[in-house]
């Protein structure tokens, strides 16, 4: 008799909302076990309740990804649940306001830091220890890195500079996780339409300084994107990915 193997396991943070929650619901409908984190309670619980209702696993677990003793309980909850982590969607991250640098508080830049790099760096570092230990032994780790790694707005300094981060810890993690078979993609998204960037669409500040409005791409090809690239085998990679509105102002002079 034979016995059906265990879902994978699958970790998105900042799932609560946005682009998380698609991804979130995305891989579960693939039948993965998602744990869902995320600072605030109610969402996540939402929707592993509905999870559960059809029959899928979702376990949420309420955490601060800036700080180390809420990553190290979220990731004692996953080892304790399932034993193991196939995927990290590492998407948790904030914005800072939008005024020149001399204008901004430090607390606004400590705080997209310590969301966008650290605690993208706390959850791979969990991750990447799970996946070395684990049997079979390997993962994949995916970053949210945005167009910013990439190509700033106008007042953006602390973002751009977060996602400019995220990229070198992207490549970092690729070439130090080759050994234990844990590898790393970035996904790059410009203008997915979620509930805080439906404010883009009335308009938005451009490099010439005028205001215009931008196209914006529905949420759900970010997921597939996800999707696709959590399920392809380790023996395979997406290093980068660009989800982007064919229309917004990014590529050249915009």
């Amino acid at each position: 008799m034979t016995h059906p193997s265990p879902p994978k396991v699958a970790l998105v943070t900042g799932a609560g909302s946005g682009i998380g929650r698609a991804v979130a619901l995305a891989l579960l409908e693939d039948g993965f076990a998602v744990v869902l984190a995320g600072r605030r309670a109610e969402p996540l619980l939402e929707i592993a309740e509905a999870a559960r209702q059809q029959g899928q696993q979702a376990l949420a677990v309420p955490t601060d990804v800036r700080d180390a003793a809420s990553v190290t309980a979220l990731f004692k909850a996953i080892e304790t649940s399932f034993g193991r982590l196939d995927v990290l969607f590492n998407n948790a991250g904030v914005n800072a306001p939008a005024v020149t640098v001399d204008e901004l508080p430090l607390e606004a830049w400590q705080n997209v830091i310590d969301t966008n790099v650290t605690g993208v760096y706390l959850c791979a570092r969990a991750a990447f220890g799970l996946m070395r230990r684990q049997l079979p032994q390997g993962g994949r780790i995916i970053n949210n890195g945005s167009i910013s790694a990439h190509t700033p707005r106008p007042l953006s300094c602390p973002y751009t500079a977060s996602k400019h981060a995220v990229l070198g810890l992207t490549k970092g993690l690729a070439l130090d996780g080759r050994e234990f078979n844990i590898v790393c993609s970035q996904v790059d998204i410009g203008n997915a339409l979620t509930e805080l960037s439906a404010r883009m669409t009335k308009g938005v500040r451009q490099a010439n300084g005028s205001i215009a409005a931008e196209p914006m791409v529905d949420v759900r090809y970010v997921a597939d994107a996800v999707r696709y690239i959590a399920g392809l085998p380790l023996s395979a990679n997406v290093l980068n990915m660009t989800v982007m509105a064919s229309h917004m102002p990014f590529v050249g002079r915009g």
